[in-house]
């Protein structure tokens, strides 16, 4: 069941569950949702992963999944780097991407590009222990940098320089600083405004 206004979910904007491994996605979520007075809890759970090329199909899937499975209020985030002249890859495959040829690789496909736009996207997906489904999204346009710069964040950070901060990667930012722009945080926002909503 999706989008259902009918239904509310519980609990009502004070917890919520984010289903991943990634301590760097948990710590970006937990800062920001604390601004929203939203605790939040880390949950450590094996999710199912479907291949796909809707990034927001993927969050969907993992989402009724642990959902189904801990019986609690989650989120769970999906996203990818689509680049322009590469048709929109690695996209929905970031993290294959990132595990096998790495960061390293994407700038050697770009090797002699001049066109090296491209953008984050982020897909937040809220289930509750119902069923009850809402999706989020968050995108940040920028470029991919000629070199990587910066040892802060994590995946392909480093050579991602967003449109609104000139010179600067998102591996050259703090938790903080990546949090102005990130495409996490946007969908994350959108999350928290519709959960408090709903108090």
């Amino acid at each position: 069941m999706e989008d259902n206004k009918a239904h509310k979910p519980f609990p009502l904007g004070k917890l919520i569950f984010f289903a991943t491994g990634n301590i760097h996605k948990f710590n970006e979520a937990r800062k920001l949702l604390a601004e929203y007075h939203i605790a939040t809890a880390m949950l450590k759970i094996k999710t199912m992963e479907i291949q796909d090329d809707d990034i927001e199909n993927i969050a969907k899937i993992s989402a009724l999944d642990v959902a189904n499975k801990s019986h609690l209020p989650i989120i769970v985030e999906d996203a990818g780097l689509f680049i322009d002249t590469l048709n929109g890859f690695p996209g929905p495959y970031s993290s294959y991407i990132y595990m096998t040829i790495g960061k390293e690789g994407i700038l050697k496909l770009l090797n002699g590009r001049n066109n090296r736009k491209a953008n984050f996207r982020s897909v937040i997906a809220f289930c509750d222990s119902k069923g009850f489904l809402k999706c989020f999204h968050g995108a940040t346009e920028g470029r991919i940098v000629d070199e990587v710069r910066g040892s802060s964040g994590f995946g392909f950070d480093p050579i991602f320089e967003p449109a609104d901060c000139i010179e600067r990667t998102f591996g050259e930012m703090t938790t903080n600083e990546k949090n102005k722009y990130s495409h996490r945080v946007k969908a994350l926002r959108k999350f928290a405004e519709w959960y408090k909503s709903e108090s």
